[in-house]
């Protein structure tokens, strides 16, 4: 009989332990160790990011290398804009290919604050919350934990889902109110990638996304010289049939003149503004490759907003700055104790204040990218 119940009792022992782990320090354990030795990963996905009313959507490529390295490929889906967070030996930079810019930090990034693409600061939000709620499910497993965003105090907490392998397959990030401000949802995880000797080298990263730039814009001109034949024949048809229409061809050509010469024809001025402060003054000078201007505002919250075009360099450039790299909307911007640096499109924003906080700041500077509106 004795022998009959520890039989019993080591068949539901295996059928337990077959099901999956139960104990959230073992699965936080697990997760440890799957991380530590792979030595390394790469991880794809998708990035929403969710601003007031606006949705931006991003095609995500993390890269983590023992030793320290990082290499975050963040593509705009709406524009194929490319930006780069890049972390070797030689330091942090942000990298935006279309421009032959970066911007270089001296900071601790990513062990600042939480990092929604990084496999080790997704853990480390979980392991350092005490109140963390652990739910082991048929699919998977799924933890709720607080996170650390400093720069933004209304997203407090992730909701961080993994397979039954321990593969990370989505992370919520959300309010209080458990509305989702930034979804990453996980397409591959490769933890044996074999990276090239210069994978995390800064010049040989600069110089292949120019590459690809210039091959996919090749491409495209080539679809758009095609495509303009094909218009012309149309055209001469319309014509000999006595069809003449061509307003939307000079529209066109006026707006692509336009963009080329660097002119600033709509300024965008801030939907929120804090009370007591006003626009003072509006001033617009040219520069050697566009227009730059300058807004100022007084009152009890005087802060200064310069809008410019920008253009690709000649070279790479390097600018050292203070601050950390930070989402924002369509963009990674510069945010520093009193200023916020940002690019969208062809536009370079700044934004500066001696008595506004940054949450004040990056409120305001939200509001820019909405609409243009009145005084």
């Amino acid at each position: 009989m004795k022998k009959k119940c520890l039989m019993l009792l080591t068949v539901l022992a295996l059928l337990l332990t077959g099901c999956g782990k139960t104990d959230v320090n073992d699965v936080i354990g697990d997760l440890q160790n799957k991380i530590e030795k792979s030595k390394g990963y790469v991880l794809t996905g998708n990035l929403e990011i969710v601003n007031n009313d606006d949705v931006y959507n991003y095609d995500v490529s993390s890269s983590y290398q023992d030793g320290d390295y990082y290499k975050i490929s963040l593509v705009n889906t709406a524009n194929d804009h490319e930006q780069i967070i890049l972390k070797n030996d030689d330091g942090l930079y942000v990298l935006t290919p279309s421009l032959k810019k970066s911007f270089k930090f001296q900071s601790d990034w990513p062990y600042n604050n939480s990092q929604i693409y990084l496999l080790q600061s997704i853990l480390t939000d979980i392991e350092n919350d005490s109140e963390r709620v652990f739910e082991n499910n048929d699919d998977g497993f799924i933890f709720t934990s607080k996170v650390n965003y400093p720069n933004n105090r209304n997203i407090t907490k992730q909701e961080v889902t993994f397979d039954k392998d321990l593969n990370l397959t989505k992370v919520v990030v959300m309010t209080a109110d458990e509305v989702p401000k930034m979804t990453l949802t996980v397409k591959d995880i490769d933890y044996s990638p074999k990276f090239n000797d210069d994978y995390f080298d800064l010049n040989a990263i600069m110089d292949d996304s120019i590459s690809d730039r210039e091959e996919t814009d090749t491409n495209d001109s080539n679809s758009s010289e095609n495509s303009n034949t094909n218009e012309e024949n149309t055209t001469t048809e319309e014509n000999n049939t006595g069809t003449d229409d061509n307003s939307t061809n000079e529209e066109a050509t006026t707006d692509d003149n336009t963009s080329s010469t660097g002119i600033i024809d709509d300024v965008i001025y801030p939907l929120v503004l804090p009370e007591g402060t006003k626009l003072s003054s509006e001033e617009k000078v040219a520069k050697t490759d566009g227009e730059r201007v300058i807004l100022t505002f007084d009152g009890d919250k005087p802060f200064l907003l310069v809008e410019e075009t920008v253009v690709a360099e000649d070279e790479l450039t390097i600018i050292p700055t203070t601050g950390e790299p930070y989402m924002f909307m369509d963009t990674i911007g510069v945010l520093s104790d009193n200023s916020l640096t940002w690019t969208s499109g062809n536009m370079e924003y700044y934004i500066v204040s001696d008595v506004m906080s940054q949450d004040e700041l990056v409120e305001i500077a939200s509001s820019v990218n909405i609409l243009p509106t009145m005084k």
